[in-house]
């Protein structure tokens, strides 16, 4: 069978179907509206700064480390740590849970995105604006579970048209496109200035000079310590890591393809979209609602604080609210599209379903779990007080499960595995194999086998609760 299998395994057409299909489950959400928030909260061009070393070391390390596993065993995530070492295929049904967990959140946050989108584009964007729009959306009864099922259902139909004809084709209209409405956005939003009621003028201009100049007035060794940790829980987020999606992407990637090239390429693309994410919402944000309205997150800065600052633009923020909630709904689709993968791919290679039957079974656990999560805000609502301090319902539940509890610990898996089992020697050998200089491989010897899972273990002790100092 394995040869057979390999043989006929789907791959992308080139490295730019590739990068571009990486690249586009890279930029996701995370990246809109935890990025500048995160930026807002730990003093803006300090958080720049730690972002971007970590991107380069941190990153690059686990980045490196999945595709390299996808490629070097032609396998998804469920099998493919089995493969490098038996003891392991553990770790490969974590790292399979994980988008199993995602899935139907991700597809109920896509559901509110569509929505909104459509009420820019229909002229409604300053009903959007009101208080308790959103609210009173979200609990509603048949709406959001309309077009949770409509959102999922455009994911199910590229993934079941297959690598090459449905999630590269599909990446390569949308993430340049996505990449235009980005830059556009974010250049108009330094144009703008508001007088408040106070007679407080405020640009878009100084709104950038908060996010990308460093704050170190108050910095304090504890601040430094929270910035390093948001920030590298912010780029788990952003590179798509520990979920088992890099794995299934770099087993459709040939082996003549340099891999070196490729991943430096995602940590461009994924690094520029977080930081014009943050040119286009922080500025904004600022010039309409001063310093306290920084301090939104999640999504009552996408949902609540973002349409009242498209009202208050006047004519024009119907327009930009349009094109900014298309560009999040790309953003959305090109990362739901990644993570329903990494769970196809690995029925299709455990149990050797096909596609289609791998796409129906996943598209039935996450159409299940999506009504659940919207069931969470009517008929089923209620609140528990999570480890690390939140106050949660069940979708906080599910992403708490799997963004805090479970990557950290697929990704401390992983950094064993291969710094003190299998070798580093393993990975570097799997990117050179095309002929191509691994420039990085001191520092990724190092990364993987010390720093990384320190860093690692830090977090995930901060994440259930053991470590509050910091």
């Amino acid at each position: 069978m394995g040869n057979k299998e390999k043989h006929h395994r789907n791959s992308f057409s080139g490295s730019i179907g590739f990068v571009l299909a990486a690249a586009g489950s890279a930029v996701g959400l995370g990246n809109i509206w935890r990025f500048p928030y995160l930026a807002a909260k730990d003093g803006g061009g300090l958080f720049l700064v730690i972002y971007l070393i970590l991107a380069v070391t941190f990153g690059f390390t686990l980045l490196t480390t999945e595709i390299a596993i996808g490629r070097k065993t032609k396998q998804s995530p469920l099998t493919a740590y089995g493969k490098i070492h038996k003891k392991f295929g553990f770790l490969g049904v974590l790292a399979c849970l994980v988008p199993v967990i995602i899935m139907p959140y991700y597809s109920v946050i896509g559901g509110w995105v569509v929505k909104y989108f459509l009420a820019f584009l229909t002229g409604d964007g300053l009903q959007a604006a009101e208080d308790g729009y959103f609210t009173g959306f979200i609990t509603g009864q048949w709406e959001p579970l309309i077009l949770m099922i409509l959102f999922l259902g455009a994911v199910a139909f590229i993934i079941y048209r297959g690598v090459e004809k449905g999630i590269e084709s599909f990446s390569k209209v949308l993430m340049p496109v996505l990449f235009l409405l980005v830059i556009g956005i974010a250049v108009f939003t330094l144009t703008i200035s508001y007088t408040d009621e106070s007679g407080v003028t405020r640009n878009g201009l100084q709104g950038l000079k908060i996010y990308v100049i460093p704050d170190v007035e108050n910095l304090t060794v504890k601040s430094f310590f929270s910035t390093l940790l948001d920030a590298m829980g912010q780029l788990f987020f952003s590179l798509s890591v520990a979920m088992g999606i890099m794995i299934a992407y770099g087993s459709y990637v040939k082996d003549e393809d340099n891999l070196v090239k490729s991943i430096n390429q995602i940590e461009i693309f994924d690094t520029m979209v977080a930081f014009l994410a943050g040119v286009m919402i922080i500025p904004a944000v600022y010039t309409f609602m001063g310093r306290e309205g920084m301090a939104a997150s999640g999504p009552s800065l996408m949902f609540i604080s973002l349409p009242k600052v498209f009202s208050a633009m006047g004519r024009i923020g119907n327009l930009i609210g349009c094109l900014f909630f298309a560009m999040v709904l790309f953003a959305a689709l090109t990362s739901a599209v990644s993570i329903m993968e990494a769970v196809v791919s690995s029925f299709m290679d455990r149990f050797h379903m096909s596609r289609a039957r791998a796409t129906l079974l996943e598209g039935a656990i996450a159409l299940v779990g999506g009504i659940v999560v919207c069931l969470g805000y009517n008929k089923w609502y209620f609140e528990v007080k999570l480890p690390n301090g939140a106050v949660a319902q069940i979708l906080d539940i599910m992403d708490y499960i799997s963004n805090n509890c479970l990557m950290p610990l697929v990704a401390i898996g992983t950094c064993v595995l291969i710094g003190w089992i299998a070798k580093p020697k393993t990975i570097i050998d799997e990117v050179e194999k095309s002929g191509c200089k691994f420039g990085r491989r001191k520092l990724y010897i190092v990364m993987i086998k010390y720093i990384t899972p320190v860093l690692l273990l830090i977090l995930l002790l901060k994440s259930l609760g053991i470590l509050t100092m910091i």
